[in-house]
């Protein structure tokens, strides 16, 4: 007998709680998310994940240094996190920077099950896909708190 893909009932009885509907027809108006929003849930949601080290590819990562280095910039909360936003559900893109030693299998599990269970809490928005791209590994520091040094040259 061939597995049959479970209903989006079953879907929504295993996750303990079915989405609000946001743009429900017997309801007194109707309520948007920004995709900004999303955005910011899913990399706070991201960032709770021990072993995640940083968000975003090596130039957004750049800029958002230079960023937080502007008074009045704040932070980047939303490097590395890139989200589509319909009435009802969300698809999520993260780019992520694992701590070295971490499982990135693991850690992929832990982050998307964060994500989906705070998007989908806050939002009221099914979480159709979180899709992860591990971009690099954050390696670790020598104990005077800078990084390791290179090796020193076999030639002169």
């Amino acid at each position: 007998m061939a597995p049959t893909s479970p209903t989006k009932s079953e879907l929504d009885t295993r996750s303990g709680a079915v989405p609000a509907r946001l743009a429900d027809e017997q309801s007194q108006g109707k309520t948007t998310i920004a995709s900004n929003v999303v955005q910011k849930i899913a990399g706070m949601a991201a960032r709770e994940v021990s072993g995640v080290y940083a968000m975003g590819g090596g130039v957004s990562r750049a800029f958002g240094a230079i960023r937080e280095r502007i008074p009045g910039a704040g932070t980047v909360s939303t490097s590395g996190v890139s989200v589509e936003v319909g009435e009802k559900q969300a698809a999520i893109d993260l780019d992520v920077v694992v701590e070295y030693g971490a499982g990135i299998v693991e850690l992929s599990r832990a982050v998307r099950r964060n994500v989906i269970t705070a998007v989908e809490r806050m939002t009221g928005l099914e979480v159709i896909e979180v899709n992860i791209a591990v971009n690099d590994i954050h390696l670790p520091a020598d104990d005077d708190g800078a990084e390791a040094a290179p090796a020193q040259s076999r030639v002169e």
